[in-house]
């Protein structure tokens, strides 16, 4: 997740950071593409969020098993990624659950942090999307299009 820093010494310059993520639990009728996190003020890249809500997110397929298997290097576009840009806004109580559900199915080690963290749900709002998933520049996706697909 990539921000634009709210911190002394790096004040608005882009800022990466790694974050667990999920859109809905595991199973063939459980993604629901909304990029879910699990999150606390304390966390520079909240902190930065805080000031500008803007942000982008890049999800690859180096995170799996396939271009290991493929031997593509992450690098190559073969091992396609996706960057969503938007912003980071709270879900309302009426997500929570649903949000919760989808992090602490995926991420069970989540239920456990401290409590005194004061841990909030958080979905990432996708306004563009861009894939690039062979040679040749990046396709775009309008979320429409991304939302209307089913798994």
């Amino acid at each position: 997740l990539a921000t634009l820093s709210a911190q002394e010494g790096l004040r608005g310059r882009p800022f990466a950071n790694i974050f667990s993520l999920s859109d809905g639990p595991p199973g063939p009728c459980g993604g629901s593409g909304v990029p879910y996190l699990y999150l606390t003020d304390m966390e520079i890249s909240v902190q930065d969020l805080e000031v500008n809500s803007n942000a982008s997110l890049t999800v690859s397929l180096a995170q799996t098993p396939y271009c290991r298997k493929h031997r593509y290097d992450p690098q190559n576009p073969l091992c396609a990624h996706i960057i969503f840009v938007g912003s980071i806004v709270k879900v309302n109580d009426s997500e929570a659950g649903l949000a919760k559900k989808a992090l602490f199915s995926r991420h069970p080690e989540m239920e456990s942090w401290p409590k005194d963290h004061d841990w909030f749900f958080a979905k990432f709002n996708i306004t563009n999307i861009w894939v690039l998933d062979y040679f040749g520049g990046l396709k775009i996706v309008t979320p429409e299009e991304y939302y209307s697909v089913k798994p």
